[in-house]
């Protein structure tokens, strides 16, 4: 079902304005993605089934037409669209979905979207398992602080103040390289489709198993990406990923640079110091040692900056220039987010699996001495059986965790039921002594104010938002 349309070029090659339709605008991505396509020149218009802050503040103020719910009339108002990108909201029985099929308009999913438009000659594509979305933008801060100025993607509001997409004419472009679905008509992962001629892979650890149902279905995904980087390309490998798939390595064609804690890496980071006030740490390459200190919390930040930092170089940008954007970057939302410091410290972290939910408390315990409570909501592919074993002593260094009400996801009838809240709750606490499912909302948020004493921290974990919920507590508290 996919289309292999030609450039719908904008109104200053053609003389009228193109207009794109998304169905399926309001979430982070996909708004970026208009918004950059707006920008270029294009009349954008969008779909969703409900509108909220911050994207609908974007739009509105960027001029973007959009509305709820799914209306032909609507959309149809100036005649058919010139393309529809389809979002995966759009269910085989979405009216609009329907009419773009019945009547023949040209559609493409977000990663054929990217892959027409974004990609240029010199694709730089991060990706693994986590770090992707924080590399990405790293990445696009340092060669737009170095006036490269690509095109590029990432799926994150940025506090830098890039939108989380940008369309030049740049012969760059950086991605996030998802390694989920394309579309509900094409399972291959997301980054199939951007043709990297340099790659950064952070990390290989099995998730989503909802798409990936094994754990070789999901290293295969990632060793496939390997194969088609060209042979003059560029591959920047973590330690991670070498140490716990050594293969890979004879996968590639093309150079292939290594990153990580010990000295046989091409690039190494050490003398981590993790405080409150940030991450110092130093990368040596070839015998020449460079300070770094960043703002941003989360010792796993020397990991990533020490990838961003070998492939920037490795593209001929000069040390000093890269440290200085690495000192200027302020991370994307959700990543060890501060939402409240007084006398607790409450923090908004988007770590959705147990894997990534163990990195961030671990960092989190080398800074704080009290109480951590983590507030825990696993995606999808978490909440599936086979997920089970990856939760583990994954919450060790946090010393309760809460299980909230969870967000309601399809069942597949050809598989068993996915965890709910109390089937979550057993599961932790095979390896944990203190985890506690609270059902309602307000429970929830009455419990979490009542049980935090000074200097105690409360981390929210996971993919969906959690309703309102941290502004309320935060709302609640002390100024």
């Amino acid at each position: 079902m996919t289309q292999n349309n030609k450039h719908i070029y904008p109104s200053e090659a053609l003389g009228e304005q193109r207009r794109i339709h998304f169905i399926g605008i309001c979430g982070v991505a996909m708004s970026a993605l208009a918004l950059a396509f707006h920008k270029k020149g294009y009349k954008v218009t969008g779909s969703d089934k409900g509108f909220y802050p911050p994207v609908s503040t974007y739009l509105k103020n960027a001029g973007v037409e959009y509305y709820p719910g799914w209306h032909v009339d609507k959309m149809t108002k100036d005649g058919n669209p010139d393309l529809i990108v389809v979002g995966n909201v759009a269910g085989s029985k979405n009216p609009e979905w329907v009419y773009v099929q019945e009547n023949n308009i040209p559609y493409k999913s977000y990663p054929e979207v990217i892959a027409e438009f974004f990609v240029k000659e010199n694709s730089i594509v991060c990706t693994g398992t986590y770090g992707k979305s924080t590399s990405a933008s790293l990445l696009t801060w340092i060669l737009k602080e170095n006036k490269l100025d690509p095109s590029y993607m990432f799926g994150g509001i940025s506090l830098n103040k890039m939108p989380a997409a940008g369309l030049t004419d740049s012969k760059y472009s950086i991605l996030e390289g998802d390694e989920y679905k394309s579309a509900r008509w094409d399972m291959r992962p997301k980054f199939a489709h951007y043709s990297p001629t340099h790659l950064l892979l952070t990390s290989v650890v099995w998730d989503h198993a909802d798409v990936y149902p094994t754990e070789q279905n999901y290293i295969d995904a990632f060793a496939s990406l390997l194969k088609s980087v060209p042979d003059d390309g560029l591959v920047v490998l973590s330690a991670k990923v070498t140490h716990d798939l050594p293969e890979f390595k004879n996968l590639v064609k093309s150079k292939v640079v290594t990153y990580g804690k010990t000295d046989d890496n091409d690039y190494q980071y050490t003398n981590v110091k993790t405080t409150a006030r940030g991450v110092d740490f130093d990368i040596i390459h070839n015998g020449e040692i460079y300070y770094i200190h960043t703002d941003q919390l989360g010792d796993y930040m020397a990991d990533n900056m020490t990838g961003c930092f070998a492939l920037a170089h490795e593209m001929g940008i000069k040390p000093k220039k890269i440290i200085k954007s690495l000192e200027g970057f302020r991370n994307i939302k959700r990543r060890l987010e501060k939402r409240y410091s007084n006398d607790i410290t409450i923090f908004d972290d988007i770590a959705h699996s147990p894997k990534k939910a163990e990195a961030v408390l671990r960092s989190l315990r080398t800074i704080y001495d009290g109480k951590i409570t983590a507030v825990f909501e696993p995606n999808s592919g978490n909440r599936q059986e086979e997920s089970i074993p990856g939760y583990d002593n994954a919450f060790v260094s946090a010393d309760e965790v809460v299980i909230p009400r969870l967000t309601s996801i399809k069942r597949d009838p050809n598989k068993p039921a996915p965890l709910d809240g109390q089937g979550l709750t057993d599961v932790i606490s095979k390896t944990h002594d203190n985890v506690k499912h609270i059902d309602d909302d307000q429970t929830c948020v009455e419990y979490l104010k009542k049980q935090t004493k000074k200097d105690d921290v409360i981390i929210f974990l996971g993919s969906h938002g959690f309703r309102g919920m941290i502004e309320e507590l935060v709302n609640n508290l002390p100024k």
